[in-house]
Formats: C-alpha cells, structure tokens, sequence
C-alpha cells in the first residue's frame, strides 16, 4: 500500500484546500523547498499542525523538547555544527541506540552522518524547529564553550609536554572566564534565582531554579571542577585554599546594561565544595506592591500600616517566598531624606540609597541583639531586622517598636495569624506582643500562567475536591497555559505574590494577652476583613493568572481549614484572561 503524501494528508484533514496545495506545490517546483517548510511559512498550517501530520504518517514519536531535561553527556555525543545544520538534537543513549529529535526525519544524509560519527543505532523522533532551536540554544550554549575550554586545556597540556612547562592563563579572555561569565549571563537571561554548581562522584552538575524549579544545564567535565570553582571564589573574594569551612561572598558583573549583584556561597560535600550562586537583579527593586500581586485592598492596608510612628511590623512566609523583596519595596516606598533608617540583616541582598545597612558577622560577635543595642544609640526612625531567630533578637525588636521605633522584620510562620502565637511561644511576654504587633503579612509565591497560551480547562475531581469545590458550585472559568515558545513550552512565566494581611485590632490584642488560642484569632480576624491565603489567591485563579493545582501547592497547609468564598462573590463570572 503506498503511502500518502503529506500534501494530501494535510488537504483528507481538511487542514488546507486542494488549491492552496497546488499553489504551494508550484512554489516548491520553482524554489526546491520542503513542501511543509511552504505551507508553514504561508501561514496556511501551524508548525505543530505539520509535524503532527509527519508524525502519523510516518509513525515517529512527536516529542515536547520544553517538558524534558536532556542528560548533558548525551548532547556531547553530537557536535554543535551538525545539530544546527540538520535542526536536530540528541534526547536519549540507551545502549547502542541514540534517539534523536528531528525537525525533518526523512533526512537520511543527517541519520547517516551520526550514525557514522558515534558508531550508534538512531532512533528518530520529531519536534517543531522552533523547538528544536530553542533546545540547541539552552544545551549548547554551554556546551559550545566546554568543548571549547577542553580542547584549549588538551592544547596547553600538549605544549607543557614539548616545551615541560607549566602555562597558566590569567588573561580575560581565558576559556574558564568566559564560561564562567557565560553561565551567570544564562541564568540572568532565563530569569534565574540561584546557580547551583554541585560536584558528584563522577561529573559536575550545574542546575538553574527557574520560577522556584531546579532546571539541569550542560556542566563541564568533572576535571573542570576545581578550575570552574576557584575562578567563582577568586571574584567573590574568597579564600581559595580553604576547602573545609563554608564561606559567603559577593560580586557584581553588568549583563546587558543592568547591574547585578551576585552572592556566593561554598559548602564542602564529600565530592568536592558545592556553590551556590544568589542572583539579585536591582531592576526588581524598582517592583510597586501591585506588581509584586498586591490586591488593591491588601495594598492599601500595607501603605496605612507601614506608615505609622511606631510598633512592631512582621512579614511572614517560608523560605524562597519573597519576603525579602517586600520587605525592600517596603523600604523604598517609605524612604526619604528626612528619615534615619537602618537595617540589620544577613546578608545584605541590596544596596539601598540613604539606608545604612549592617551585614551580620557572627564570628566576629556581630549578632542581631548586638547589633540592636547599638543602632538604637544612633536615633533611627525606622529599623528593619532581617529575620527573628530567637527570643533574644524578638525581645529587642518589640522593646524597640515601644520605645518609639517603627520596626520591619520578618518570621516563619505558616499564616498571618500564626506570626502572634509564634512570639509567645518564643518566650515573649504576651502583653508585650499585643502591644508592640501592628500587622502581619504572609506571603507564598506561586508561579503564574504564560498570557500567550492561555487555555480554557477542568481540573481534576480530587483537585476540585482539595479546593472545597466541585462541579456544580465551582462557577469559575478555570485557566491554564498549554507551552508555547515564549514559555519556552513550560506553561508557566514568572512568579507572582499571594497574600493575607491581619491587622492588630484591640479586639484581638486582648486574645493575645488572655492567651486564647490561634484559632480564636483567626475567627476574631475575619470580623476584621482578614482573608486567608488560599481565599486571596483564588482571585488569581479566577482571573486566569494562576491555575488552581499552583495554589493549592503553594498553600494547602497554610491554613488549618480554609473557607472557601462565594465564587460569583470575587468576580469570577466576569474574570479576563491575563
């Protein structure tokens, strides 16, 4: 039986018309491009269309390069300049087979070619080129400078033989700096948090986390270890002979006009010391709470409380939540030459105009408390504490906010609520903390759907069931992102804020000094107008900005039972995709 061609697959499908088919066939008689290639750039079918057709006709697996991670030895099987002359790239090497994704897989020169240069079966797939592009780009991006790196070493090495002499490359343009400045200028442009170098038995790995998800990158060979590794201490002044404590530091590179500041830290493993590199792009800084996910009422609480003369204002969240950056848009939106504000913090992320901030050194007896003791002698407005870790440190801040100080720090605790009880349990006195709170902020951050793919879906019974919902009471136009090349196929672009504000009303100061439970506060809250986190979030959900199974994740324990709000009540009816 012959086969169809793709042409009439396209026309049976219903995908174009016989005459458009006969008018791109002409095209393809006089320029000799692929049919497909004709069809697409005509815009008469989808990219993903055509190789959906390829793939039924010639029974290849179609695969998604955005939702894998590709083992970075199995890219090096395949050199760069043959990846891109074909739009090819290699996925898995499971034996004596190599599966490659092909953009064209017809291309028996291409099959040929590799199966001659690894000495391996191919297996053939298919991906859209837009895809495969993508993927060369984020593998080999890497990959080109480590193959670069290596064959500059073997021929350093080969002339230290000849010449038996030790030659040591110190210039800018040595291949270790530019790897070096390579992978922080890759993270910086994929919108990375951290850089995590981690050095295992046998190789080197180097993963991005990209919207609060690790993602694997192409690592240099594991002999590359030590050298990668020394250049990182070298620029953040470090001690490079030390490999048995854990060290910090920090550095600054300029990426595409932009400052941004690096912080370093070493921890010895048993293969080696891991780095982990914080990035902090100062253009965040210039966020509004509204651009952080403020809600317009939580906004404008927030502008009221972290405006008065004095008392004690907490922001709550676990780690990776983004309390640090509100706390710095706090800071900025009260900021002003007429006030004296200090801060004390481990470590200092930002370098903020008029604001003296004090980096904590706890060898060198700088602590929290210490520090406290000495900055109140210097008349501040406004203080702001990094974090309170003991009873110690909470103790001076609430001494301090009643002693005519407006106070900033922050907590972990699950909920707004719980940040009161938290202080008690810690030793403070509950009057003193009654006294002293103002409000408490909590905080998740959850990652938000990609506007260019947004999609009308229905989420699963047991999620709708986890959310208090179900079918018939769930009036919500529920949203997700299918992938798309501006998410680079993740479904996901970036992360927004959710949030619950408290307030602290002299109704609930008089539970927390009788000592009545968490639970009684949270009900007396919500007389209050608190909405707990989940409720806050479901706005997002509602307005397509976040899928529900994102929130649920992010904040399925943070309250003990959430109540679930009336839907037509947050304005789901009339939500509009972001």
């Amino acid at each position: 039986m012959v086969k169809k061609k793709i042409g009439d697959l396209l026309v049976e499908k219903a995908l174009i018309t016989k005459p458009q088919l006969d008018e791109c066939l002409r095209d393809q008689a006089i320029s000799g491009r692929r049919i497909g290639e004709i069809l697409v750039d005509r815009g008469y079918i989808t990219e993903l269309q055509l190789i959906e057709t390829i793939s039924e006709r010639l029974s290849v697996p179609k695969v998604s390069l955005g939702s894998m991670v590709i083992d970075p030895r199995v890219i090096q099987t395949v050199p760069v300049d043959i990846a891109r002359r074909y739009s090819l790239i290699p996925i898995f090497a499971i034996g004596n087979t190599l599966t490659l994704v092909m953009a064209d897989p017809l291309n028996i020169i291409a099959i040929d070619e590799i199966k001659y240069l690894t000495g391996k079966n191919i297996k053939r797939s298919i991906a859209t080129t837009t895809e495969i592009v993508q993927a060369i780009d984020q593998y080999y991006s890497v990959a080109d400078s480590l193959n670069q790196i290596v064959q500059s070493r073997q021929k350093d090495a080969m002339v230290a033989a000849v010449a038996d002499v030790q030659e040591t490359r110190t210039d800018s343009d040595s291949p270790i700096i530019r790897l070096v400045d390579l992978i922080i200028s890759k993270a910086v442009k994929d919108k990375a948090s951290d850089i995590h170098i981690e050095p295992e038995e046998d190789r080197l790995r180097i993963r991005y986390r990209i919207s609060n998800v690790m993602k694997e990158e192409a690592s240099p060979p594991k002999s590359m270890q030590n050298e990668l590794i020394s250049r990182i201490k070298i620029s953040a002044n470090l001690d490079v002979s030390e490999k048995r404590l854990p060290q910090d530091g920090r550095f600054g590179v300029n990426i595409d006009g932009a400052s941004i500041d690096l912080r370093v830290s070493s921890l010895p493993t048993i293969h080696g010391e891991k780095i982990v590199i914080r990035i902090l792009d100062r253009r965040n800084l210039l966020l509004s709470f509204g651009q952080l996910g403020f809600n317009p009422e939580t906004e404008a609480a927030w502008k009221k409380i972290i405006r008065q003369p004095e008392g004690l204002v907490l922001i709550s969240g676990p780690t990776s939540s983004g309390k640090t950056s509100t706390l710095y848009a706090t800071l900025q939106e009260i900021n002003s030459i007429e006030k004296n504000i200090i801060t004390v913090e481990d470590p200092v992320e930002y370098s903020l105009p008029i604001i003296n901030q004090i980096q904590i050194n706890e060898k060198a007896g700088l602590t929290f408390p210490t520090t406290l003791r000495s900055m109140l002698r210097q008349n501040p407005d406004i203080i702001m504490i990094g974090e309170i870790r003991d009873v110690e440190t909470a103790r001076m801040a609430i001494r301090s906010s009643l002693t005519g100080h407006l106070v900033f720090s922050t907590i972990h605790t699950n909920d707004a609520p719980s940040a009161v009880t938290r202080l008690v349990d810690m030793g403070v006195e509950s009057y003193l903390t009654a006294a002293a709170i103002k409000g408490v902020l909590a905080q998740r951050l959850v990652r938000t759907n990609c506007p260019n793919c947004l999609q009308r879906y229905e989420p699963s019974d047991v999620v709708l069931q986890r959310a208090g919902l179900n079918r018939s009471n769930a009036d919500i136009e529920f949203q997700h992102s299918t992938g798309c090349n501006q998410c680079k196929n993740t479904g996901y672009h970036g992360l927004v804020g959710i949030y619950e504000y408290v307030e602290i009303t002299p109704a609930i100061s008089e539970l927390i000094v009788n000592s009545k439970s968490l639970s009684a506060i949270r009900r007396e809250a919500r007389t209050s107008g608190y909405v707990p986190l989940f409720e806050s979030g479901m706005d997002k959900v509602a307005a397509g900005t976040i899928r529900l199974e994102e929130l649920l994740k992010e904040t399925s324990h943070a309250e003990e039972s959430p109540t679930i709000p009336d839907p037509t009540a947050i304005g789901v009816s009339n939500a509009n995709p972001v």
